[in-house]
This record gives C-alpha cells, structure tokens and sequence, in this order.
C-alpha cells in the first residue's frame, strides 16, 4: 500500500478516536467540528513530510506554523485556534499513553506568546442601541427579524438559539428554557413585549410553513431546522446594508456576526446599572470561582431587573 495512503488513514484513525473521547468529555459539537477541521489540516500537512502525527516533533511544529502565518496567511487568533486543537488533540493523546507528554504546551508557550509592544488584541464589533434599532428594523423578513431581536434581548449564543424548539417558550412570564450545554449554567432567559411581538409574528408565518421539527426558528427551503450558516447569513446581510459588516475586511472590529449581538446585551446591561453577578446570570456564564455556589439569584427578582435595564429598540 502507498505510504502517504497508510499515514492518512492512520491519522484518520486516531483523529476518529479523538473525537469520540471529546463527546465523552462533554464537548459541543461546535467545538468538536473546529478541532476536526484543524486537525484534518494539520494532518494533511505533516502527511506530507512523510510522518504521522505521533512522530511529530518542534522541527514540524516550526514548519506548520510557518505554513500557516507565511502560505495561509491566517490572522494570529485563527493561529491560535489551530494551537489550541493542537494542545487538546495531544493532551488526549498523552493521557492515552500514545506519546509521552503534551509537546504543544511548551511550543505554544514560546511561540504563540504575543507582547504588547507586538499586538493589540482586537475588540468585537459594538453598535450603539440607536444603530442596532435601525438594524433591527431594516428587516422585513418574520423570522430573520425574530432572530436578531432574540440574539439582542436574551444575549444567547448562535448554537444555543438554534435548538430552542417552540414547546420552550413560556409565554406567561415571557421566558425560554435553553437546552443543556456544557457552556452555560443558568439554561432560563428572559425576553421582553418588544420580544414578544416578533416571536408571535414569525410564529403566525411558521405555522403556514408546515414544519418538519418542532424548533422554533427552521429554514425556508427544507421546514427543517435552520443552519449555522443560515442563522449567520439571516443577521450578516442586513449588517452589510447598513454599512456595519465588511467581509473584505481582516480587523474583526469591522465584522458584525450574530455573536456581536451578545457582546451588545453584555455592554448594555452593565451600562445600565445591572450588577455583575446578575449579567453573568442572564449570560448564563459556568460558574468558576467556588464562592458562586453560594450566591443564590432570585429569579424574579433577576427577571424584574432585566426588563427594567434591557434597552428598548422602537419594534
């Protein structure tokens, strides 16, 4: 058999394996696919010196990273990200007892190090509550309209608004259980009237639609659940309009993507007089110091205060 054919099914393997032990680990399947994907890359390219990936070594490791700032011209965070799959790919590895240690940990620790004089960690786009009120309503589509009022109002992730089904909203006090993630703690948001009123109308425009699934937001072709991709290009192309989003662009600063709009409820609340604990309440950030165990949210209280500071966009 071909050599290179032997190495690329040998790494398929252990690439196959190592992301069955991330499912056990409780890892997303948004987090899975991202390691696949640098790691399919990373395989490829070590294929290609006639190695596999056990026999890596920092020679090879110098060499991808250059491959990847020099040929792919890839920003530092998309270097980063590479890395960190890396890093996690050999820790599994490692712990295995397939290689000794972790090789990626030192490496990233030289190399990936970045100083201040070097780099300026580049910040999300933030619009003010005037622009995203004009975003907002420049969209005429029901459902693309429902999914960037409910990314502004509850400030929840692109995966976590994608499997919201219908049966999860609590329309008596105007609240969505969010499916279990290993990303978040507190799974109830809020929303409010202005909410209210694009939820009710897409829902009126989905039922026409004969759904396939029971998820609140599904695509216009296949009345199926709707898609990553779908959900992004159902916020990205009105941004575009207004002059908010340019794809050509490499500073992030210059993109506005559906997760912008968490970024936007996080800044709002807090300018708004919220306490900390309470947006990292309605983040539903995981609690990480052991003193959050012992700080106990009123939910009516927290909801009280939400619909006192969320910002009112003139839906």
């Amino acid at each position: 058999m071909d050599v290179t054919l032997t190495l690329l099914q040998d790494n398929g393997i252990l690439l196959q394996k190592f992301c069955t032990d991330c499912r056990l680990r409780g890892m997303t399947d948004e987090t899975i696919r991202g390691y696949r994907s640098n790691l399919r890359i990373f395989a490829e390219y070590v294929t290609n010196t006639d190695a596999n990936l056990i026999d890596v070594d920092n020679q090879a490791l110098k060499g991808f990273l250059d491959y990847l700032k020099h040929t792919r011209s890839v920003k530092h965070k998309t270097v980063e990200q590479y890395f960190s799959a890396l890093s996690a790919f050999y820790d599994y590895l490692a712990f295995e007892g397939i290689t000794d240690t972790n090789k990626i940990l030192p490496f990233r620790k030289r190399y990936l190090k970045m100083y201040k004089t070097d780099y300026d960690k580049p910040q999300k786009k933030l619009l003010t509550i005037e622009e995203i009120s004009k975003l907002i309503n420049s969209i005429l589509d029901p459902r693309n309209k429902a999914i960037a009022v409910l990314l502004a109002k509850t400030g929840v992730r692109r995966g976590e608004m994608l499997r919201i089904d219908v049966d999860d909203i609590n329309w008596n006090d105007y609240s969505i259980m969010l499916k279990p993630t290993p990303k978040r703690s507190n799974r109830t948001v809020f929303f409010d009237d202005e909410c209210a009123i694009v939820l009710r109308r897409w829902l009126r425009v989905r039922g026409k639609l004969n759904p396939k699934s029971k998820a609140l937001f599904i695509s216009y072709q296949t009345s199926d659940r709707l898609s990553r991709n779908g959900a992004y290009n159902a916020v990205v192309k009105y941004a575009k309009r207004l002059g908010f989003h340019d794809s050509n662009s490499d500073k992030l600063e210059d993109h506005f993507g559906p997760h912008c709009f968490r970024h936007w409820f996080t800044t709002f609340l807090l300018r708004n007089g919220v306490s900390r604990e309470y947006v990292k309440e309605l983040r539903g950030d995981r609690r990480g110091e052991a003193i959050d165990i012992y700080h106990h949210i009123d939910r009516e209280e927290l909801r009280r205060t939400y619909l006192a500071c969320i910002p009112k966009l003139g839906i």
